[in-house]
């Protein structure tokens, strides 16, 4: 009995090790990048907007002087388009909406910091052979704590947590036969976080941690039926502990071009510990003037629970999301409060 427990144990370790080394391999993988970019463009002056706008906390040589800083950014575009005679196919009209919004506020003192960002994103589109249905729908809300370990405010000790689901029913589409597959609250993610954030720069944070507890609702009846996004057939909650990795990047690529990026890496340490969760946004704005501008959005999930593509819509696959447009863009009102 106890060669056979001595030998579990030792596979034990074994397999939190190779966790650990591919976890430590992505990190070191998108810091490289991230640094490679960061190093290309560090001649570059970042315009207000990145300054208004960016998740993670700004080195402003007026720290010291507030307490409290909050803003954000309302962005609204439209593309229409027609055709009429024309041999290569396609809709004779098309009408996209897409509506942005973020806010954030931040909490600095001595060494507590209070880090919280929203995300609301909509979409709609009209178009002849298809009709109308919505193309994005997104609520992202992330709050981040931490305590400053360094003198030199790079290392905080940090609890996360994220919320993320959508306000309206989705649809997947087979031979524009529209098939339920998601609603509010079906999926909503929770996750829940303790670990380090790694602040270089203003414009950068890497957030790593090797526990964390991630929740995955589906609170339709219908849906929780089916079974659908790893949740038990009839069941309406699942919950998963594994490491997660986080990093939030902003900075002008170019005059007037701004790219603001977020990467999430969840590893189960239950199920298939090596297929890593994936969930990516990328935007680039490209600024006309004051208040125009064209902007052009990536988004890109891998979760191996989400099997609801192939020949027979039960299989995982690499979801893509792909916007371009032109519209209103107003950065809201950056606001500091200093308290004694």
């Amino acid at each position: 009995m106890a060669a056979l427990l001595s030998q579990k144990f030792v596979r034990t370790i074994r397999f939190a090790s190779k966790i650990l080394t591919v976890m430590r391999k992505i990190v070191v993988l998108f810091m490289a990048l991230f640094c490679v970019h960061a190093g290309i463009t560090q001649g570059i002056l970042v315009n207000k907007l990145r300054n208004e706008t960016s998740r993670t906390i700004k080195k402003e040589a007026d720290t010291s002087r507030w307490n409290w800083k909050r803003g954000g950014l309302m962005s609204f575009n439209l593309a229409q388009g027609s055709l009429s005679n024309w041999a290569s196919g396609g809709d004779n009209f098309s009408l996209t909406v897409n509506g942005y919004f973020n806010y954030f506020f931040f909490f600095r003192k001595d060494r507590h910091s209070w880090d919280n960002n929203v995300d609301i994103n909509l979409g709609f589109v009209q178009s002849t052979s298809l009709g109308s249905r919505k193309n994005d729908d997104r609520f992202d809300y992330l709050s981040k704590y931490g305590y400053k370990m360094d003198t030199l405010g790079k290392w905080y000790l940090s609890t996360l947590f994220n919320f993320r689901s959508q306000f309206f029913d989705g649809y997947t589409f087979s031979k524009n036969v529209g098939d339920f597959s998601s609603s509010f609250l079906s999926p909503a993610y929770f996750i829940l976080s303790v670990g380090f954030d790694y602040k270089p720069t203003g414009n950068l944070s890497l957030f790593i941690s090797p526990l964390t507890s991630r929740s995955t609702v589906i609170s339709n009846k219908k849906l929780s039926d089916k079974g659908v996004y790893g949740v038990p057939a009839g069941s309406h909650s699942l919950n998963e502990i594994g490491a997660f990795v986080t990093l939030n990047y902003s900075n002008s690529i170019a005059k007037n071009i701004l790219y603001k990026g977020r990467i999430d890496l969840f590893s189960n340490y239950q199920n298939h510990p090596k297929n890593v969760d994936i969930f990516m946004t990328n935007l680039f704005s490209f600024k006309i003037n004051r208040f125009f501008s064209a902007t052009y959005s990536l988004d890109m999930i891998y979760d191996d629970d989400i099997r609801l593509f192939g020949p027979n819509n039960t299989s995982p696959g690499m979801q893509t999301k792909s916007l371009i447009g032109i519209g209103f863009l107003k950065p809201l009102n950056v606001r500091k409060v200093k308290y004694n």
